[in-house]
C-alpha cells in the first residue's frame, strides 16, 4: 500500500527501559549506539516502528534485535514528543518498561547496537537523545 499525503508526518519509535531491581541497587539496561546520531553514546534499546506492527510488537522486537533479550513483559509508560528530540526529524517515542533479573539475562549487542550492558542507576554513562530525562520521569513515577 502506498501512502501519500501533502502534510508532513512524524515518525514513531519505541524505547524499552529494562530494570533490574532484584538487588539492593537498581540496574538499567542500555545499548551503545553504533550509528549517528549520538554515535557511541548510550540509549535505551529501541527504534522505528514498522508499518505492519503495533507499538506493543515494536518494543519487544527492538529490544531483542539490539540486545538478544526477550521474554521481558513490557508495559507502556508514556509518549515523548518534544519537537527537536531527534536530530533526524520529527519523532514521537512511546516508552515501555519492564523488570528482570540481570543475573539471568546477559545482553548481547546486535543490529545497530555497538554494545549492550547493565549500569547501576547512580553510575549511568552519558545518554543519547532525551533518555536521561525519560529515565528520571520513570524512576519518579515508579518511586524507585
Amino acid at each position: 500500500m502506498v501512502y501519500s499525503y501533502k502534510y508532513p508526518r512524524p515518525s514513531v519509535t519505541t524505547d524499552a527501559i529494562v530494570i533490574d531491581n532484584s538487588l539492593s541497587q537498581v540496574k538499567i539496561l542500555l545499548v551503545q549506539r553504533k550509528k549517528k546520531p549520538y554515535k557511541d553514546l548510550w540509549a535505551f534499546p529501541g527504534g522505528f516502528m514498522n508499518m505492519d506492527e503495533t507499538l506493543e510488537e515494536c518494543a519487544p522486537r527492538e529490544l531483542k534485535e539490539e540486545t538478544g533479550i526477550d521474554n521481558v513483559q513490557l508495559k507502556q509508560f508514556k509518549a515523548y514528543s518534544t519537537v527537536d528530540r531527534d536530530p533526524r526529524g520529527r519523532t514521537i517515542s512511546v516508552v515501555f518498561y519492564g523488570f528482570c533479573n540481570s543475573n539471568n539475562v546477559i545482553p548481547v549487542a546486535d543490529d545497530d547496537a555497538k554494545d549492550a550492558k547493565w549500569f547501576l542507576l547512580p553510575d549511568l554513562p552519558k545518554m543519547a537523545f532525551d533518555h536521561l530525562e525519560i529515565l528520571q520521569d520513570l524512576i519518579s513515577s515508579l518511586k524507585i
